[in-house]
């Protein structure tokens, strides 16, 4: 059984999803993927992993670094889980690069070389929000890309981790990277 609830953070209202194992979904409301991969059987209560949840969002929003990380179950394919993986080791206020995770992932796979787009895919559909943190990805010239809850959020969480902005940019539409 799927469970949710709603968590309002100073940036957005958030969607939370779990199982009995542990956090499935964090979305921001109106997200490119928001609840892509919801269970339609859910049921919107209070459940202890919220609670875990919920605390440790508290703590982040603060301005702090949580010394804990809520019990999370990563659905996906283990291609997509293991980029995930790799995202929860990136440090709190730290950034890296596609290139750098593809580099990672083929490196793991005994491969020569790993499409940094197919790591942007995964990046991309990172149904944790946050906790799993995919705003720390950049492109390799340093550009605020691809975050599916938004460039503005994106910029507010990193400023938020304290994050040097000086060397970060937006792309402009239509620009190669």
């Amino acid at each position: 059984m799927y469970y949710t609830n709603i968590y309002i953070s100073p940036i957005s209202k958030i969607l939370l999803a779990c199982d009995n194992i542990g956090l499935t979904g964090l979305w921001f409301e109106g997200e490119k993927y928001y609840a892509n991969n919801l269970d339609t059987k859910h049921k919107e209560m209070e459940h202890s992993i919220f609670e875990k949840v919920k605390l440790w969002l508290d703590i982040y929003f603060s301005g702090k670094e949580p010394n804990f990380t809520p019990p999370i179950h990563m659905i996906g394919s283990s291609f997509r889980i293991a980029v995930w993986e790799i995202l929860c080791q990136i440090p709190y206020g730290k950034t890296i690069t596609y290139g750098k995770i593809a580099d990672i992932i083929a490196k793991q796979k005994g491969l020569s070389h790993m499409s940094a787009q197919a790591i942007g895919g995964a990046v991309g559909h990172n149904e944790i929000s946050i906790i799993i943190p995919c705003h720390r990805v950049v492109g390799a010239n340093g550009s605020l890309t691809g975050y599916a809850g938004g460039i503005d959020k994106k910029i507010k969480l990193l400023s938020l981790e304290g994050v040097n902005m000086e060397h970060l940019f937006i792309p402009k539409r239509g620009s190669a990277l």
